[in-house]
């Protein structure tokens, strides 16, 4: 079901922020097409999210819609516990945010924080229950048609959904805007330039070539490949903080969260070590009894007493942390980057190869943090791990930027 404020049922984590004190919210205008937008965006996570809102913070400073760069008037802050000012962009009303809801319950609410957030910045949100049941995809796929049509541009999360590559095969839009989906955008930028099918990085792919559902999506994938190819009719743009090599005619632009500086912070600094948690483990990439070592070892060798969990972390192994090995288990109800510029934060933050490892500098410029990230050592990975596994994730690290890099973590550090 569609709703203009999102579903009814479920973890509502904005009737938390109620009970801290009134928020200013400002809802981008209505427009006679209903639903019809200039720019559509489409996404499934919350990190999706946050970085359309750095794009459109980005694209209506620099380049707003008929009229010089520039900044944009400023809004009183609506998200408690924010002092300062926060910015409404020149694209409000422009952009309509669609999120494709996901069945995971932390996710969803940190997509409805992060829908929250959208609202307050003068852009239109459209909360699709795009998995809702048999019937729903097809649902959404058709309430979207006429808007995919008439939007002159998309911006999508991932490129890799087969929904949002079903999609694709529906717009007209003559440009192309992929945000960041996390250290992903790496490997899609590099299968984009060699032209090979999109598959995520730790898919193992099989010997006997396609599965049965693969090889019925594939003229889905292939489509959407071509439709993330740029022409003479088409642009198409990768907004991004991982280091990438553009393919020919694709334009990268930078994302340095200007939007999150601009709108947080700077944070409290503690004096502990902060650990921060991946989804390696549930993905197959990493043993669990490893990786759990690894956490325990850094813990002591650092001094942690936090770790702030990924959103796909399992309720038992994060039991395991809390019980077993005595961290203060966190589980953020909005992006680490925002968390971390709200802050406290510690003054040293230390990841396993992941997005984070690339994006907290960013966020965190000038506030004296140290980020540090630990190799995964290639014995943790499991037998279902996918062949390049060891390759992505060292390039993940070795060409992270201002950060420390730590040795393999193990039972034995002291």
């Amino acid at each position: 079901m569609t709703t203009p404020e999102g579903p009814a049922s479920g973890p509502a984590p904005e009737a938390a922020a109620a009970a801290r004190g009134p928020a200013r919210r400002l809802r981008g205008p209505r427009r006679a097409g209903g639903d019809d937008a200039p720019t559509l965006a489409f996404v499934e996570s919350p990190v999706q999210l946050l970085n359309v809102l750095e794009w459109a913070y980005r694209a209506g400073h620099y380049a707003p819609p008929g009229g010089p760069p520039g900044e944009a008037p400023p809004l009183r802050d609506g998200v408690p516990r924010q002092p300062g000012r926060r910015d409404i962009t020149p694209l409000a009303g422009d952009l309509l945010v669609v999120v494709l809801a996901p069945h995971d319950p932390t996710t969803r609410g940190q997509l409805r924080r992060m829908a929250e957030l959208a609202r307050d910045q003068g852009h239109r949100v459209r909360w699709e229950e795009a998995r809702g049941g048999p019937g729903a995809p097809f649902a959404t796929v058709g309430s979207l048609a006429g808007p995919l049509r008439r939007a002159r541009r998309v911006v999508i999360g991932d490129p890799f959904s087969r929904y949002v590559q079903l999609l694709l095969t529906l717009a007209r839009a003559r440009e192309l805007v992929v945000v960041d989906d996390g250290t992903a955008t790496m490997e899609f930028v590099s299968q984009l330039a060699r032209g090979e099918r999109l598959v995520r990085w730790h898919r193992r792919r099989g010997a006997g070539g396609l599965g049965a559902r693969e090889l019925l999506l594939a003229p889905v994938s292939a489509s959407a490949r071509r439709k993330l190819t740029p022409n003479n009719r088409r642009s198409v743009e990768v907004f991004t903080s991982m280091p990438v090599e553009p393919p020919p005619g694709v334009t990268v632009t930078a994302n340095d969260f200007a939007w999150t500086r601009a709108t947080y912070g700077p944070p409290r600094l503690t004096r502990g070590t902060d650990l921060v948690g991946t989804s390696l483990v549930e993905t197959g990439v990493v043993d669990p009894e490893r990786y759990l070592e690894a956490v325990a070892a850094l813990a002591r060798a650092h001094g942690a007493t936090r770790y702030f969990a990924h959103r796909r972390e399992s309720p038992d192994k994060l039991r395991r942390i809390a019980s077993g090995l005595g961290l203060q288990v966190v589980r953020p109800e909005l992006p680490l980057e925002l968390i971390a510029r709200r802050g406290p934060i510690g003054r040293t933050v230390v990841s396993f190869p992941s997005t984070v490892v690339h994006t907290l500098p960013l966020a965190l410029a000038g506030t004296g943090v140290s980020v540090a990230v630990c190799d995964i050592d290639p014995a943790w990975l499991t037998e279902h791990a996918s062949l390049r596994a060891e390759d992505f994730l060292s390039g993940v690290t070795g060409s992270a930027r201002d950060v420390r890099r730590l040795p393999y973590a193990s039972a034995s550090t002291t």
